[in-house]
């Protein structure tokens, strides 16, 4: 059945604006973005399949163009529209660390940093450099590697920091894997680039290791 054949207090786009789009699944919120199904299947029927194909929002995001378009009903146009929404999500939460301190909005931190790494298929290495208030001063990928492992290099780190006048630093990675675990290597590397960082009086607040199940905060984890 179609959408607009269902009851008016049903309907995602109906209870989006009466209830607000927090009360809506993921699967609601993705019908509304697709605005049509295909001949026999509903939006919603087709969100449904998109998030079981590829196992959530963010991997939805990562997914690759062909991939998509294997869908019926889908294809470029909307592939594009969708990368649209991810990327205005990703700015507008940028925009919204930048006019707080990253110590007062710790879950729009993770928010950004999931949109930003979660769906990518290879490893990231990044730095969000603050002032001495702890608002963002910049927020710059510095190291890029494969699958399983990327370099770091302290000496450039430094730089950065020095370049951007950073009183302080949020370091962050993700693991392509889907397991937002640090490893021992990652424990080593943030002590090498916070003894680095202290020769300037640069202090390394935190480093948040971002997956698909989750983002896991060394700070919390007491590993800094």
């Amino acid at each position: 059945m179609a959408i607009k054949d269902w009851p008016e207090s049903e309907r995602p786009r109906e209870r989006l604006l009466a209830q607000g789009a927090a009360a809506l699944s993921d699967a609601e919120l993705l019908a509304i973005f697709l605005r049509v199904g295909v001949t026999g299947r509903s939006a919603l029927d087709l969100a449904t399949e998109l998030l079981s194909e590829f196992g959530s929002i963010t991997g939805l995001f990562a997914a690759p163009l062909d991939e998509f378009a294997k869908i019926k009903g889908l294809g470029q146009a909307k592939y594009v529209q969708l990368m649209a929404v991810h990327e205005l999500a990703k700015r507008a939460l940028h925009e919204e660390i930048k006019r707080d301190t990253v110590l007062n909005s710790p879950d729009k931190v993770r928010d950004y940093l999931r949109l930003r790494l979660g769906p990518l298929q290879h490893e990231v290495f990044m730095a969000l450099f603050l002032d001495a208030q702890n608002r963002l001063v910049s927020s710059e990928e510095l190291f890029r590697g494969t699958l399983t492992q990327t370099s770091v290099y302290p000496r450039e780190v430094v730089k950065r920091a020095l370049a951007n006048n950073a009183a302080a630093v949020v370091f962050a990675h993700n693991h392509p894997s889907g397991i937002a675990e640090p490893s021992r290597a990652d424990e080593m590397l943030t002590q090498a680039l916070k003894s680095a960082l202290q020769l300037v009086d640069v202090r390394v607040l935190d480093h948040l290791v971002v997956a698909q199940s989750g983002v896991t905060s060394f700070a919390e984890r007491g590993l800094l």
